[in-house]
């Protein structure tokens, strides 16, 4: 079903065309993000503009949802900050969200109904690839689906977009993954390690710096103990770090995620390769004090040659 939906194995590549840089410095800012759905593009954009990040690493991104306007999310956050993007579909969704999105929706019909991970960035991209990473239906038999997510069958499951772009030291893999939530340590740690295969196939001898949602400790209600995930020392067994990843829970209470016990560490950085300083966590708020996701922005500063 996967190989005969063209949108689940294709990328979506647009965006700024007049960048004053061709090439990264040695040294620049990065951010990881997921923005649940993205239903706040310019205030996200926003929030980001003082950062001056020239790579955003992005997760759950809309693309013609009801939820969200039928807005491409990730392209209208590339287009308030004059980035260039790269879109990859994570889920076809059948139908309009969950319960908590519903009220959001002035359509009773998607446009498009995609959803997934982006990579932006401030130069232009070199090669690109879709690694899908799952081989299971977590999310189209609503009844496989964790209670509170019961409303939300869709086609497809989990993937990352593997990016090369330049730097003045050399060129750079830059990585955007969400992992499942809908399933145990074990099952994370098979698709960790899929996609640093990938990665060596991809990029074998290059710098790495992957982002994103690992849903670290989401198996486990009340504690969400990410401490109990394997994907930690599998990494660093094939030379890889996570000391870019600021300190702290990293969820909040959202419009759409409205529960404020929940408290999880669930989003990093991952590398390979690079040095550079832990940045901060950025709060996923407003001016007005409104949420804009139910996950923090990851910050760091990366040094190619460090």
């Amino acid at each position: 079903m996967l190989t005969a939906t063209p949108a689940m194995n294709r990328l979506e590549m647009a965006g700024a065309d007049s960048c004053a840089e061709v090439v990264l410095p040695a040294e620049f800012t990065v951010a990881a993000w997921n923005l649940e759905r993205c239903r706040f593009p310019e205030a996200s954009a926003a929030l980001l503009r003082p950062q001056q990040p020239q790579l955003l690493l992005l997760s759950e991104m809309d693309s013609g949802m009801a939820r969200t306007e039928q807005r491409n999310t990730a392209a209208a956050v590339a287009t308030e900050l004059g980035m260039r993007y790269v879109f990859g579909v994570e889920f076809l969704e059948l139908d309009l969200g969950g319960d908590t999105e519903r009220p959001f929706c002035r359509d009773d019909y998607n446009l498009r109904g995609f959803h997934g991970n982006a990579i932006l960035s401030a130069v232009p991209f070199g090669r690109v690839c879709m690694l899908r990473l799952d081989d299971h239906g977590h999310w189209f038999v609503p009844q496989t689906a964790a209670a509170t997510d019961l409303a939300q069958p869709r086609l497809g499951g989990r993937m990352a977009i593997l990016a090369e772009v330049e730097t003045v030291e050399g060129p750079l893999c830059v990585v955007s993954t969400h992992l499942e939530s809908n399933a145990d340590a074990d099952y994370r740690e098979r698709q960790f390690a899929c996609l640093l295969d990938e990665i060596d196939r991809f990029a074998p001898d290059t710098p790495v710096l992957i982002g994103g949602d690992l849903n670290t400790g989401n198996h486990l209600p009340p504690d969400f103990d990410w401490r109990a995930e394997g994907l930690f020392e599998l990494a660093r067994a094939r030379g890889y770090a996570w000391d870019l990843t600021p300190d702290g829970v990293t969820t909040r209470a959202s419009t759409i995620t409205p529960h404020p016990t929940r408290c999880m560490k669930l989003d990093w950085f991952c590398s390979r390769q690079l040095g550079g300083a832990v940045g901060t966590l950025i709060a996923a708020l407003d001016p007005q004090g409104v949420a804009l996701s139910d996950h923090d922005c990851l910050l760091a500063t990366i040094n190619y040659g460090g």
